[in-house]
């Protein structure tokens, strides 16, 4: 794959991302309810190989989150590409002792 294609993909996942549910502020990106600080909180535990346990941060995050928003994710083409696993996702807030959305 060469670097132009690679961009291009870039530039495709970051216009879908930042038209769907995505807002930038003075604390930096927020998706779904979720600052960046929350989010990266949580990557650890939706990337493979080895993803942890949700930290208390992270599930402190999820809880504050759109979870019907964070939902209409899990079939996203986006989330791979940025490294994030769709299941591991979905699973996060059971695992922080939330309930998950009907039909998520």
């Amino acid at each position: 794959m060469d670097g132009s294609w690679v961009a291009l993909r870039l530039m495709v996942v970051a216009a879908l991302l930042m038209s769907a549910n995505m807002t930038k502020g003075a604390s930096g990106i927020s998706v779904c309810n979720m600052s960046e600080d929350g989010l990266m909180a949580c990557k650890p535990s939706v990337t493979q190989p080895n993803p942890t346990d949700p930290t208390t941060e992270c599930c402190n995050a999820v809880s504050n989150a759109d979870l019907q928003c964070l939902c209409s994710y899990k079939n996203s083409v986006e989330l791979p590409f940025l490294g994030i696993d769709p299941d591991l996702a979905i699973s996060l807030p059971a695992k922080c002792n939330l309930q998950t959305p009907v039909g998520c």
